[in-house]
């Protein structure tokens, strides 16, 4: 069974910074990309940023470019995303993502929240 254990959430005044951390354990046949999504009370959920297997490629969301970083550790098959000069409006919950290649694993979701 595939579990994602999503850490690092929380409260942070406005230009703080948070760290968070998803790592993924059990049987997951090749990994292709890994992710982090976040869905704000009353929005869709949407992509912040995702990086591919070898780290190569990452795309990020226009309103987090410059502030927001992912990296992964793939011998721990885990992902980070570092969040800087934190906004009221990133406030959401923030979800871990792993696309495999026959099948796509969610965390259970972490809350951020950013407030002053």
């Amino acid at each position: 069974q595939v579990q994602l254990v999503e850490s690092g959430g929380g409260l942070v005044q406005p230009g703080g910074s948070l760290r968070l951390s998803c790592a993924a354990s059990g049987s997951i046949f090749m990994i292709r990309a890994m992710g982090w999504y976040r869905q704000a009370p009353g929005k869709q959920r949407e992509l912040v940023a995702a990086i591919t297997t070898g780290g190569s490629s990452s795309n990020y969301a226009d309103s987090v470019k410059g502030r927001f970083t992912i990296s992964r550790d793939n011998a721990k098959n885990t992902v980070y995303l570092q969040m800087n000069s934190l906004k009221p409006e990133d406030t959401a919950v923030y979800y871990c993502n792993v696309q495999a290649l026959f099948s796509e694993y969610w965390g259970q979701g972490t809350q951020v929240t950013v407030s002053s």
